[in-house]
């Protein structure tokens, strides 16, 4: 999934699994339909514990979004970011920001919320010792360097720029101006924790306590998750049918056959294979709707044979030699549209899209691209295998298309192969473990709409997303620049002059840009997918 800014973050996050308790298929004790009745939804397993600043990927993000609410909410329409539990956020200077907490929120525990369950909640993420892998989004907190910092051990065990006024209050000052930093406040990393996950940590990671709309009834790893309508939930959007079952499941057309079986009420990634199938299939109950995700081929600069001068001319030369047209068309049914830039349409221009900013070299050119390929020394080890989990995506089809593209052009069938990995959370592994030394399938899916989220999260020196250790010092000074503009108009053209670094360098190799996918049974009405292709679960309706 999923965040951003300029700091390094712990190597590896605590390997503590939720705990494995028996869960049952089907309506799981929810019983009929109406505002009772169980949605059961397609799902894959969290490659880490459930904690709001150490969940970065999409699977668990699903789980985060259900059962926790924080100070901002993001339309799930026009992905605006809107007050939940702030009641204001004010700044005469874009630095020095005071919050003010609604009143009338609590756990689902009944713990009150306070300006405190925000900053110890923000403090802990922060904190080096904890190794939470979204640390990074503390990282404009003013005092970050000391208690996160890039070497060493922590100097301070709190963030100095965090300071608690009262019970409703809190003051946050930030190392840098940055006026669009309320906006990031939706993210569940910034969410509000209860007593209780610092005073019984292991209790709480076995059955997580938020203020969301769901609570979680049952955990079993690798099978199932069963969270449950919170009736006190004082939010005003408030669950529309009794709880969600969450189905892991290690092949999605074994998901899209239950669904269209009648065993399973929602799959919110329709395979490749059934694209061409879902309208006769499923008719009006397929959504297919732009989506800010971005799909891309990362690169190993910490395996030297790709960080050279001639392996630069080799990644754009096999961008070049990916013939995304004839992909998206004929693998996803023109469900992904080629990419042109390293962010999404959802932005809008004003937000910082810009079509056609790669130029040349993301556009399929096969005797240009071989010439490339060649002049830079060839594929490292002479082949490129592109990982991918096997379990979720359909990555199998468009990893295949993508070698078959760039084998036509370089006149070898054995330059470039898939690498399967089996599972998502393995998968995962390998890549945060610096594992992998060809070509691994990655991207991008926002986690609020701003140019930044898809930029420095990703690209900037040691930003925890950063998974193939890319560094350049002037595409780090320009993001910081941007950062520092009031004026939005200037931080987007700041941005995407950090970007055009990025086509001097192919750091990653974008593919296209992906639209949301879901198909849902006549058992449920009310089906949508936010603008991060992730399915509004409390608006679903049971019949």
């Amino acid at each position: 999934m999923r965040g951003a800014t300029h700091v390094k973050w712990a190597a590896c996050a605590a390997a503590v699994a939720l705990a494995a308790t028996a869960c049952g298929g089907g309506d799981s004790g929810g019983g009929g339909g109406g505002a009772d009745g169980i949605v059961s939804s397609s799902w894959g397993d969290p490659q880490n514990p459930l904690e709001p600043a150490n969940t970065n990927e999409v699977q668990g993000g699903k789980v985060l979004d259900m059962i926790f609410r924080g100070l901002k909410k993001y339309d799930p329409k026009t992905g605006e970011a809107t007050n939940m539990l702030a009641e204001k956020i004010e700044t005469k200077d874009n630095q020095n920001f005071t919050v003010t907490v609604k009143d009338g929120w609590t756990f689902s525990n009944g713990e009150k919320i306070t300006a405190k369950s925000f900053v110890d909640a923000w403090n802990y993420g922060a904190l080096l010792k904890n190794n939470q892998k979204n640390a990074y989004f503390f990282g404009y907190i003013d005092g970050y360097d000391k208690v996160h910092p890039e070497s060493g051990k922590a100097s301070a065990t709190k963030l100095s720029g965090l300071k608690v006024v009262d019970d409703k209050t809190f003051t946050v000052k930030l190392s840098q101006k940055f006026s669009l930093w309320p906006d990031t406040l939706g993210y569940p990393a910034f969410a509000p924790l209860p007593k209780t996950f610092f005073t019984d940590h292991s209790a709480w990671l076995s059955k997580p306590i938020g203020n969301g709309p769901y609570t979680i009834d049952k955990y079993t790893k690798g099978s199932s998750m069963s969270l449950r309508k919170w009736d006190d939930y004082p939010g005003d959007d408030k669950a529309q049918n009794g709880g969600i079952d969450l189905k892991v499941y290690t092949d999605n057309n074994t998901a899209y056959t239950d669904l269209t079986a009648g065993n399973l009420d929602l799959v919110d990634d329709v395979p490749a294979s059934q694209l061409k199938n879902v309208k006769s299939d499923l008719g009006d109950r397929y959504i297919n709707t732009p989506a800010g995700i971005i799909q891309t081929l990362a690169f190993p600069f910490y395996d030297k044979n790709w960080n050279t001068a001639g392996a630069v001319k080799v990644r754009q030369g096999l961008s070049m030699a990916i013939n995304r047209a004839q992909i998206t068309d004929q693998i996803f049914q023109k469900t992904r549209t080629p990419a042109s830039d390293w962010t999404s349409p959802v932005l809008g221009e004003d937000g910082g899209f810009k079509k056609g900013l790669c130029g040349k070299e993301c556009t399929y050119n096969a005797a240009e691209a071989k010439k490339m390929i060649e002049d830079g020394g060839g594929i490292p080890g002479g082949q490129l295998k592109i990982s991918y989990n096997a379990d979720t995506g359909s990555h199998k089809e468009w990893v295949d298309a993508v070698c078959n593209s760039i084998n036509k052009v370089m006149g070898n069938n054995k330059a470039c192969v898939g690498a399967p990995v089996g599972t998502f959370a393995d998968f995962r592994s390998q890549v945060s473990q610096q594992k992998l030394h060809g070509a691994w399938r990655a991207g991008w899916q926002m986690d609020y709409p701003l140019i930044q989220n898809f930029l420095q999260p990703v690209y900037y020196t040691n930003a925890s997303s950063n998974d193939g250790k890319w560094n350049n010092k002037q595409f780090d000074d320009l993001v910081d620049k941007a950062n520092a503009e009031s004026d939005k108009a200037k931080a987007v053209s700041t941005f995407q002059d950090a970007e055009k670094v990025m086509v001097q360098q192919m750091p990653v190799i974008p593919l296209w840009y992906q639209n949301g996918s879901a198909g849902y049974s006549e058992n449920v009405t009310n089906v949508s997918l936010n603008q991060f292709s992730v399915p509004v679960y409390e608006q679903i309706k049971v019949k």
